[in-house]
């Protein structure tokens, strides 16, 4: 069997290949993928060769969040049919190195992630039309919601662990600061926890409208209006917790100023070097944290999409056949029109 694939080469070199499918082996499954979401790691890959320290060295097919259907199973797997919708998890922790052993996979000194550049040579990801998986990285997503709904689940997992971070929402005054795909569905996973109000800030119209529809009861343009946070800021601060999504040295200051005194602020927006105001984050005894992707939230997030407890419908804004992939790079880079934009596969 023979499978189309989208493979990166470097810096705006994206080709459409074909290459061998094996059978599956023992504790694997066949696919047929039907939806893969462009993220923001991938378009970095693809605009810029990479991001950081992180570079393409080599070729990658990129994609780290997909769904399809169950086409074969390997010897000795069970729980799932063939037929099934399943979103596929794309961690794969070693089980034995130190942390691991500490049972935080998340942080696997191992970690093979599919669709990553971190480690040489690169984990080769999902953009193609058949994928051999192990059956324990598939995840049935039901019968109710789509495909490309079914994809969304590695994104919304890095969201609901962002929120986990956070602690208990419920009547929590949130603020999130950056509306593209993460923030939009950090104000999903938000709502979903109970938060009582959820501002939101972006420079893009677009952008607030989706985070509006995700569950945002107030939103923000910043370039529009620089002083709208101005009255969160009086008297140290309003926001009970903020989820700095966009990785902007000013909404992270907008932040620190905007959060009460003892308030946290998760930083889920990675870039470079920033200055980071001091004086102000001791002085009003905030906590600050990072969050990094996810671990057991991504069968949660299959669950409550499955479900639509988390209706992921309005982040879609568009939709390529694989073989278009150029075009769906150069769509996913313009946030004017762009959320998440995904490619599809051969029915």
């Amino acid at each position: 069997m023979r499978t189309r694939l989208a493979r990166l080469y470097g810096q705006r070199d994206l080709r459409l290949e074909v290459a061998e499918v094996s059978a599956p082996g023992e504790g694997e499954v066949l696919l047929k993928m039907a939806a893969g979401g462009i993220c923001g790691s991938d378009l970095h890959y693809y605009q810029d060769g990479g991001f950081g320290p992180i570079r393409v060295r080599g070729p990658i097919i990129p994609g780290h969040e997909a769904s399809g259907h169950v086409a074969a199973l390997g010897a000795g797997v069970s729980g799932l049919a063939i037929g099934d919708l399943v979103a596929v998890n794309p961690s794969q922790p070693c089980g034995t190195c130190r942390f691991c052993g500490e049972g935080l996979p998340i942080h696997c000194l191992n970690m093979r992630f599919l669709g990553s550049a971190m480690r040489f040579p690169h984990t080769q990801g999902m953009f193609r039309d058949w994928l051999v998986v192990p059956a324990n990285q598939c995840f049935p997503a039901g019968t109710l919601v789509s495909a490309g709904e079914a994809a969304c689940a590695e994104p919304l997992a890095v969201c609901l662990h962002a929120v986990g971070q956070a602690g208990d929402l419920k009547a929590k005054h949130v603020l999130v600061t950056g509306a593209g795909p993460i923030g939009a569905l950090v104000v999903a996973a938000a709502r979903h926890a109970g938060a009582e109000t959820i501002v939101v800030t972006d420079l893009a119209d677009a952008a607030l409208d989706r985070a509006m529809a995700m569950g945002a009861t107030r939103v923000v343009n910043v370039r529009h209006d620089p002083a709208g946070l101005a009255a969160y800021e009086a008297d140290k601060g309003q926001f009970d917790v903020v989820f700095e999504c966009s990785a902007a040295e000013p909404a992270l200051r907008s932040a620190i100023a905007a959060v009460r005194p003892r308030g946290l602020i998760v930083q889920v927006g990675v870039t470079g070097d920033i200055i980071i105001p001091l004086n102000a984050l001791v002085g009003k005894e905030l906590r600050l944290i990072g969050s990094q992707r996810f671990d057991g939230e991504f069968a949660l997030a299959v669950r409550v999409i499955a479900e639509r407890r988390i209706d992921i419908r309005p982040i879609i804004s568009h939709a390529f056949p694989v073989d278009r992939a150029v075009e769906a790079f150069e769509q996913a880079g313009d946030r004017s029109a762009a959320c998440k934009v995904q490619l599809t596969f051969l029915p």
